[in-house]
């Protein structure tokens, strides 16, 4: 199991979020990490702008997104975003994709929220031309008629990740994808729903093992600060009872909400969570580093422990 970051642009000064990203991840690469993920936020930082600003200042590590809402663009606008971010990557992109939540796309865009397995579908056609390119596209389906030049090649093979939650686009993301990207999803819900469904689906769609890429928080503490960290998690974290595509995850699991999957407690607890994780099928664990404290001198001391106990349980998970 291969052990990542999530690296987003947090809460503050937007002159500063850019600065604060970069020495994330030149941080992560400098201690070995495989991956870096980083979350398209609806009010915030464009996650492949980010992703394109990270490879100029790294030369290894993988760069994600997690995930970009595909309704929010015209799929001929993401593929030329992505084959560019690509590029300044040197090839290290992963592009996570979704077709995201009512309430980002219909609550805060005004879109319509319908069909999201088939949108996804329609969606990936017109992707897939573009990673085969350079070169026209020409896709005609139920959604999109488009007849596109495009000049962009990719630099190297792009592997795109679906966010897939349900029984559907689980087998889409088998049969169309290099695998998928969870949130709230804990051990027995990646054993018993997600890993069969999707690899039964590349399976018979004659394609690779698909990556199975979860997100969960982890942080270094005190067998007296378990609780605290996990109430945490439940204030900054939590989105279930507003997302419906995330409750039925959780149905599938043994977790309540965020709270149970975060990993909390000391590094012996935590690479034990993680062994969990991998025995239940995830190839790539992306962690959302939860620091605790009071104060901001004591959230950046928690949060550089935690990292520093995530490196080594990097190298001993490779």
């Amino acid at each position: 199991m291969r052990i990542g970051v999530m690296i987003g642009p947090e809460r503050g000064d937007s002159a500063r979020k850019v600065s604060r990203m970069i020495a994330d991840v030149e941080w992560a690469e400098s201690a070995g990490m495989d991956t870096a993920w980083i979350p398209q936020i609806p009010t915030d930082f464009d996650a492949l702008t980010a992703v394109a600003l990270m490879g100029a200042r790294t030369s290894r590590i993988e760069l994600g997104t997690a995930v970009v809402p595909l309704q929010a663009q015209h799929p001929i606008a993401l593929a030329r975003q992505a084959l560019s971010a690509q590029a300044a990557t040197g090839g290290r992109l992963a592009l996570g994709v979704g077709p995201s939540h009512h309430w980002i796309i219909q609550d805060m865009l005004g879109l319509p929220y319908e069909r999201p397995a088939g949108l996804t579908r329609d969606y990936l056609d017109i992707l897939d031309a573009a990673r085969r390119g350079p070169g026209p596209i020409d896709v005609e389906n139920r959604t999109y008629t488009v007849h596109n030049p495009l000049d962009l090649a990719p630099v190297a093979q792009l592997p795109v990740l679906l966010a897939a939650l349900g029984p559907v686009m689980l087998q889409l993301a088998g049969e169309r994808a290099d695998g998928t990207i969870l949130w709230m999803a804990d051990e027995r819900a990646v054993a018993e729903h997600v890993v069969p469904r999707i690899t039964k689906a590349a399976e018979s769609a004659g394609r690779p093992a698909p990556r199975v890429v979860a997100g969960i928080p982890v942080c270094l503490c005190g067998p007296s600060e378990v609780d605290a960290a996990r109430e945490r998690a439940n204030r900054i974290l939590g989105e279930a009872e507003i997302s419906p595509n995330y409750q039925r995850l959780l149905d599938h699991g043994d977790a309540e909400d965020i709270g149970d999957l975060c990993a909390a407690g000391d590094e012996r607890a935590i690479a034990a969570r993680f062994e969990r994780f991998a025995d239940a099928g995830v190839t790539d664990l992306s962690v959302r580093l939860l620091p605790i404290g009071e104060g901001r001198d004591e959230l950046v001391a928690s949060k550089r422990r935690t990292r520093e106990m995530i490196a080594h349980l990097a190298a001993e998970f490779r």
